[in-house]
């Protein structure tokens, strides 16, 4: 299976006026380039149930286990056992929990104030699962030809102009500047102004508007989590897949929903989050060689 790169000249203008230069205003002009072969993943068969479970078993390995402490007499006591407690016996008439000592007020028990909670969360709970090293690949490999498939990106609420053609692959970039031109490794972008850049581009991909409907798609989240330093909850939008994060990188991770990861660890869970098919993912030329 073949794919045409796509070439990029970026036409950089900055007027001066009398109070100084104004800031640099930019037009991305985008050509065919070479054609490349893809690797055979790019043509895997599309696996749902595989990617789903693959997603599912990072998520879990991910989940950090919580609850209180073992409970070790008075050395060191869980939650609701630190009070001085007596038994006062039986054939007293009321109930046989422990009291706080030259007391009548209950303790300890679950359902008195200040109890132990019932039945709570262990640390030694297991939440990892395991999954075979081929099913791991072959998932990955299914979010990859799923992402080529236009229908599925389209299906998974992604905006993208009608004449984009799937795998989109950067090859080349060049900034024209005063009549001069310079050429870059895209991965090497300059740092100034490279998130201004990193924009203009995707929108003359047409891909402009999924970065709106992600930036306009920030909603409070519903529930603890807004107390818990998560407190937005941004809809998932460009997947930037490189060989090697460096300027390209520090120019996307500002943007929402944008997320930028090298080829080496690639995973299903980038190409599919929560186990949906169909990102919408860019690649650079360099970043398809290293799949290979």
């Amino acid at each position: 299976m073949k794919a045409n790169t796509i070439s990029l000249v970026n036409s950089v203008i900055q007027e001066e006026m009398d109070a100084g230069l104004l800031a640099e205003t930019y037009s991305v002009e985008t050509k065919k380039g070479k054609s490349i072969s893809l690797p055979p993943m790019f043509q895997s068969e599309i696996r749902e149930d595989v990617v789903r479970a693959a997603v599912l078993a990072s998520r879990a390995n991910r989940r950090q286990p919580y609850g209180h402490r073992e409970h070790d007499g008075k050395k060191s006591p869980q939650p609701g056992m630190k009070h001085s407690v007596e038994w006062w016996g039986k054939g007293r008439g009321v109930s046989r929990i422990m009291r706080k000592t030259g007391q009548r007020t209950g303790a300890q028990n679950p359902h008195t104030r200040g109890g132990r909670r019932a039945h709570g969360p262990k640390v030694d709970k297991d939440w990892s699962q395991k999954m075979n090293s081929k099913e791991k690949k072959l998932a990955r490999n299914s979010a990859i030809a799923a992402s080529c498939n236009s229908e599925l990106v389209s299906s998974r609420g992604h905006r993208f102009s009608d004449d984009t053609q799937f795998p989109i692959i950067i090859d080349s970039y060049v900034e024209s500047r005063d009549g001069s031109e310079e050429k870059y490794d895209l991965e090497l972008i300059p740092s100034q102004y490279s998130t201004r850049k990193f924009v203009s581009i995707m929108e003359a991909l047409g891909l402009g508007d999924d970065l709106k409907r992600s930036k306009k798609g920030r909603k409070i989240r519903a529930g603890k989590g807004t107390m818990r330093s998560r407190k937005y909850r941004i809809p998932k939008s460009i997947l930037l897949v490189v060989e090697q994060k460096l300027g390209l990188n520090k120019a996307a991770r500002n943007i929402p929903g944008v997320d930028v990861v090298s080829v080496k660890d690639l995973s299903a869970e980038d190409l599919a989050p929560g186990g949906d098919l169909g990102r919408l993912t860019v690649w650079t030329k360099a970043a398809v060689e290293a799949l290979e």
